[in-house]
């Protein structure tokens, strides 16, 4: 009996199509940006995607290849290939230089060479391994192209199918089952039918059938035009039509000269070995780290750990059992002198202490308070975010009462209007389908129904986009849009509160929710489990969700709302006196505004006039300019007459439009804006070469010194009145229990409303002197009901 063969171990050898991952990642991913401004969006992409390869694959080695930006032989010999691209945006230029930090990082040797594309070194790298038999080779690609590498089951492709997630491997009978033919005969089929994404010609007329038939039957171009130099008729003879007969016959140069275009090459001046040590023997965790924490790639360094089993004692730093409060403490100094640093973890402390080269806890503490001490912040930490922490401890034990009866008839009511809705769209249809199914949606509304929009929106993987701006622009073209509207309304009131809120009631049958003291870039509170700031409060069914939150048994609940607190700051912040005088007197803001901007008397104003005027008014809060202005006044304004009103605006409030600009120039030359109590918001981007990305920045850094001034302003009130409240003893008469943006919501024994409401009013309407706020008065408006939604005016 013959010795049995021992079984080689099998190694596994990845190939990343660099170049390819970045250009997919760089179109599928939002344009994320570093803390300083450095666009990220294709970099996040590849280092998700190389983890996704690390956990699902389990790598031995990892290389990576690259195009360089010198022209090809393919572009020596052929001048229009990839003449159809586009110029690579700078962004992404830049990303592709600085992706090569993340691979020195993970220890992955780089390939390239002058001349030749990525495919080209992944060919030959492919090449150079065949006859290694302990090695199973992997190409990652976004790049179908590099399907003509696959071999058996020793040379697979793991390629993306849509945006960074959504992968595939192939092997060769993968290849065959999608084709219709094996790898190697892909070139063959580009050679007749062409690549336009790479502008390869391909004989003109043969579409994707025909070369799929030709290649099945004959193999390859050079044996298909042998059987037609032998024998004239042979196409006709397998079915292929005498004009499109000629065409191919024509087409012989064309064929020949594509499918070398399309070849990848296998000769390539490098020389390939397999590295001495294996990726992960020479990952350097602490570099990876750095690179995350100056990327801003805070959850990646989560997952990483997650992917890799990290260990903590792989770490320098030195692990200590941290108090859970010490360690918040930490979170807020840390949110406060790194704005974009929302809500921030253990993990982020821990990677501010790497970036200094701290060791302790006690270490990156002191760093800290040195930090906001020198950015001039210690009072907003001291004096706000501190006590507040208290408060907000205080406010999730409290919680908030829940009617579960109340949710209940409206899951009901609900559920029945969402199965009238999908039959109703079926019928428009004609057919059932996923109304959830982005694609499946597309392709009923555009391609079975015909419908079509100017300027067709699309997603990051081609699909046509049926997002919410697109439907509105829809509207009135076909009854389903209305109705897949209401659906998509409807069933996420349904999903997100109606069928989740009873879920989160304890015992006690009330909700506590989590107040994200960090929640936010500018200030403004953030809420979870449930998100209470996003409940919808101008639609019916938002005020039936309101309708759940109830008072407990011998208490009502009363809402206390600073009144137009973004403009009333506005006003004070810039000084201008025109605004300051309307606040002063006691006018409705919106009407004042009105009123001087058209020049007539506050009792000629029109309704019109009004909503113009609290158009802009609040437009100019957020950078709204002149295209924007247009569209939020209607149909029939055009651009020359909101832009007259824009002009009359600023000519009539000439202080608040220096401030504005004063605002952005301070922005562009320290890279930040400070609110009245000078708590600080980064932006990264306002030096950024792409102009739409410096827009962007302008615009929040026109609004963030007003927005997070109110959201300061709500803070301190609610410190304070916690702080009543303890001194008086007041905490079974009066609850504070939620806050929403510029309101506060209390739960008050009811006999106490008359005696409570005028203190809660002071304190909120205290906060800033008369002098602080240039005579502009805060004002609040309180209102009291069994429930959050049917309110009566105190």
């Amino acid at each position: 009996m013959a010795p049995r063969k021992k079984s080689i171990p099998q190694k596994r050898l990845i190939l990343l199509d660099a170049h390819a991952i970045l250009h997919r990642a760089y179109h599928a991913l939002p344009d994320f940006t570093s803390p300083t401004g450095e666009p990220t969006g294709a970099l996040y992409g590849v280092v998700a995607m190389l983890l996704k390869i690390i956990e699902e694959l389990k790598p031995d080695y990892i290389v990576a290849c690259y195009d360089l930006p010198e022209p090809t032989y393919r572009h020596e010999v052929y001048t229009a290939y990839k003449a159809g691209r586009a110029k690579t945006d700078e962004s992404l230029v830049s990303q592709i230089k600085r992706s090569y930090d993340i691979f020195h990082a993970f220890h992955i040797p780089i390939y390239e060479h002058a001349g030749f594309e990525a495919d080209d070194m992944l060919g030959t790298i492919v090449e150079q391994t065949k006859d290694v038999r302990e090695v199973q080779v992997v190409i990652a690609s976004g790049d179908m192209d590099t399907l003509q590498l696959v071999r058996d089951d020793s040379v697979l492709v793991y390629t993306l199918k849509k945006g960074i997630q959504d992968t595939v491997l192939y092997n060769e009978t993968a290849v065959r089952g999608r084709f219709g033919f094996g790898p190697t005969q892909i070139p063959d089929y580009k050679g007749l039918r062409g690549d336009p994404s790479d502008n390869i010609p391909g004989i003109k007329g043969v579409g994707e059938k025909t070369a799929t038939e030709l290649i099945t039957h004959f193999g390859t171009v050079e044996r298909m035009y042998h059987a037609i130099a032998k024998h004239q008729n042979v196409l006709n003879d397998i079915g292929i039509k005498p004009r499109m007969a000629d065409i191919i016959k024509e087409g012989e140069d064309e064929a020949l000269f594509s499918k070398a275009l399309a070849t990848i090459r296998r000769d390539a001046p490098i020389h390939f070995a397999l590295p001495e040590h294996t990726w992960r023997e020479g990952f350097d965790v602490e570099k990876v780290l750095m690179l995350f924490g100056e990327l801003g790639f805070r959850t990646l360094a989560s997952r990483m750990r997650t992917v890799l089993h990290i260990e903590k004692e792989e770490e320098t730093f030195v692990e200590e059992e941290i108090d859970e409060a010490r360690r918040k403490r930490a979170c807020i100094a840390l949110w406060l002198i790194a704005s974009d640093t929302t809500n921030p973890s253990h993990e982020d402390i821990m990677q501010y202490g790497r970036r200094y080269q701290l060791e302790t806890f006690d270490a990156i503490e002191a760093r800290l308070m040195s930090a906001l001490e020198h950015e001039g912040l210690m009072e907003v930490y001291r004096d706000i975010e501190l006590p507040l922490m208290v408060v907000l401890q205080h406010m999730e034990k409290i919680g908030v009462c829940i009617d579960v009866k109340h949710l209940e008839v409206l899951s009901k009511k609900f559920h029945k209007e969402i199965e009238h809705l999908e039959a109703r769209i079926y019928a428009h249809a004609g057919m059932t389908f996923n109304i959830n199914s982005p694609k499946q949606l597309g392709d009923v509304l555009y391609d079975t129904l015909g419908l079509t929009l100017k300027n067709q929106k699309h997603t990051a993987t081609g699909q046509r986009s049926t997002r919410e701006s697109e439907l509105e622009k829809m509207q009135g073209l076909h009854p389903i849009v209305d109705d897949i509207r209401r659906y998509r309304e409807i069933q996420k009131l349904v999903s997100t509160y109606i069928d989740v809120l009873p879920t989160l009631v304890k015992e006690d049958g009330r909700v506590h929710t989590t107040f994200l003291q960090a929640g936010s870039t500018t200030g403004r509170m953030a809420t979870q489990n449930p998100s209470i700031q996003n409940i919808p409060i101008r639609t019916e069914e938002g005020r039936e969700i309101r309708r759940a939150f109830i008072a407990e048994k011998g208490y009502t609940l009363v809402a206390i709302d600073y009144s137009q607190v973004e403009l009333r700051v506005a006003a004070f912040l810039s000084g201008d006196e025109k605004m300051i005088e309307i606040f002063a007197q006691g006018e409705d803001v919106h009407r004042g505004v009105a009123s001087r901007v058209f020049g007539v008397a506050p009792e000629a104003v029109t309704a019109d006039m009004r909503r113009r005027a609290k158009v802009i008014n609040f437009g100019i809060l957020y950078g709204m300019g002149v295209n924007a202005l247009r569209a939020n006044l209607g149909e029939g304004t055009s651009r020359a007459e909101a832009q007259e009103f824009l002009n009359a605006y600023f000519a009539t409030f000439t202080r608040l439009a220096e401030y504005l600009e004063e605002t952005k120039e301070y922005a562009r030359a320290h890279g930040y804006t400070k609110t009245f109590f000078g708590r600080k918001r980064y932006f990264p981007a306002i030096q950024s070469a792409m102009p739409f990305m410096r827009a962007q920045a302008e615009r929040m850094a026109i609004n963030a010194p007003i927005q997070g001034t109110s959201a300061d302003i709500t803070r301190i009130a609610m410190v304070r009145i916690h702080a009543y409240i303890e001194k008086h003893a007041l905490t079974d008469d009066v609850h504070m229990m939620l806050q929403v943006h510029d309101e506060l919501v209390f739960e008050i024994r009811t006999e106490k409303i008359e005696a409570l409401v005028p203190a809660l009013r002071s304190l909120m309407e205290g906060v800033l002197s008369d002098k602080e706020t240039k005579g502009v008065p805060l004002r609040v408006e309180a209102k009291c009901g069994h429930n959050w939604c049917d309110m009566e005016n105190i």
